[in-house]
């Protein structure tokens, strides 16, 4: 129920941003949906706020979050030494153990999401696919 509503506020909140977009004149914004299926965009788009362009958790929205973001780089060091790829595909899509870990619902789950924004099951799996692919190429060895 708590992913519902999580998803359905982001949702809102990207609605009423383009909402509030449509009512402004001046430079466009970038759309909420990228074109590009690459996670290295994806992630800049989606996870960077909050857990930097590096993946460290230190991004421009970290601040404001009531957990810090974790460092993303050490996520395979912190599962002796093997990557979860499964647990976090279903963290990044569903939640998962991994957002309860946390502590707090501050990470968007992103499979309703991509979901709200583009109803294409097939795009929503490949976008979850490549993020964590990416997810998967940042990881650090010390």
């Amino acid at each position: 129920m708590r992913m519902r509503f999580t998803a359905a506020l982001a949702i809102a909140v990207i609605g009423a941003a383009l909402w509030a977009d449509a009512q402004t004149t001046g430079p466009t914004k970038p759309p909420l949906v990228i074109p590009s299926l690459a996670g290295s965009d994806l992630f800049a788009v989606y996870c960077s706020s909050c857990h930097g362009r590096d993946g460290a958790g230190h991004g421009t929205g970290a601040a404001a979050l009531r957990t810090p973001p974790p460092d993303l780089r050490l996520i395979a060091r912190r599962n002796h030494g093997e990557f979860p790829r499964k647990r976090i595909q279903d963290s990044v899509a569903n939640g998962g153990d991994l957002v309860r870990a946390h502590g707090t619902s501050d990470m968007p789950v992103w499979g309703p999401v991509f979901k709200g924004l583009d109803p294409s099951d097939t795009l929503t799996r490949i976008r979850i696919e490549h993020l964590v692919q990416y997810l998967e190429s940042m990881q650090v060895s010390k």
